[in-house]
């Protein structure tokens, strides 16, 4: 092959390659995972579709070839990438040896969408902003930046969902210590003061099982414009860390209200399910 040939070759490929980013980043078809080797960008529909569906629990084969609807060799090749890439990993079925159960061993970062059509009003903008300079308490300037920084990446069709929940996450696991009880009634007293005391908002238990707890004037969502689903992923990693701390098991966190989805306050309902 001669040398000019190669090179229109190659243009071709990048053409091809960056046709196939921009399709996957307007389905919303991107992902982020951090492994020990590095940053991992993953902009493949099968792998992606894949990805999505092992976030939510480990599975076999089986199951994703059914649920992808994709031949078991495709799956196969895309799994054994995964695996090569340091993202994915499996171990054998509890319930039959003869299986592999695949699941999630990477952190995942977030992902690239198509960019979210937000409701810019400059004039709330800028009451936001004048709150923030002109008060003395720096916690409003501090929550400024944070919206700031948010809605512009989220404007950029940025993602940042999992790292705050897994900051989230990590502010639980630390401050457990200093709200465990034996007793949830009591637990969830020493949060509701945790929450009033640093200014996250006020907390209010609705029913005690299923355990569901409101917030009113979130720190987190409050400010942000109405985008048409639940927001609060660093509340909602709190709660995970705290509660699954006291129930000695990982338990689930559902946010079914919030300001961001135009409700009239927060909600979560802690449960008990075991992920994998």
């Amino acid at each position: 092959m001669k040398l000019h040939q190669v090179k229109i070759k190659d243009t071709m490929n990048q053409v091809e390659s960056k046709k196939i980013k921009k399709e996957a980043l307007n389905n919303g078809e991107i992902k982020i995972f951090g492994t020990d080797a590095g940053v991992n960008v993953i902009d493949s529909p099968i792998k992606t579709k894949i990805l999505s569906l092992l976030l939510n629990k480990g599975l076999n084969g089986s199951d994703i070839v059914l649920l992808t609807g994709k031949s078991k060799s495709t799956i196969s090749a895309h799994l054994k990438d995964l695996i090569n890439a340091g993202i994915v990993d499996y171990k054998p079925d509890s319930v039959d040896g003869r299986r592999k159960i695949f699941y999630i061993k990477s952190r995942y970062l977030g992902e690239l969408s198509k960019e979210l059509e937000l409701d810019k009003n400059i004039d709330d903008y800028s009451y936001l902003y004048r709150q923030a300079v002109r008060s003395d308490d720096p916690f409003k300037f501090f929550k400024f930046i944070l919206r700031t920084i948010r809605v512009s990446l989220m404007e950029e069709g940025v993602n940042i969902d999992p790292i705050l929940h897994n900051a989230g996450v990590k502010i639980g696991e630390t401050f457990y210590g200093e709200l465990k009880s034996n007793q949830t009634e009591i637990l969830i007293k020493n949060i509701m003061t945790f929450w009033g005391k640093h200014g996250l908002g006020r907390m209010e238990l609705e029913k005690i099982e299923p355990t569901t707890i409101r917030i009113y004037d979130c720190f987190e969502c409050e400010d942000l414009p109405k985008i048409g689903r639940s927001a609060c992923v660093f509340d909602s990693g709190i709660l995970e860390a705290v509660f699954s701390k006291h129930y000695q098991k990982e338990v689930g966190v559902e946010e079914i209200k919030c300001y961001a989805n135009d409700d009239d306050y927060c909600c979560f309902t802690i449960g008990k399910d075991i992920y994998y």
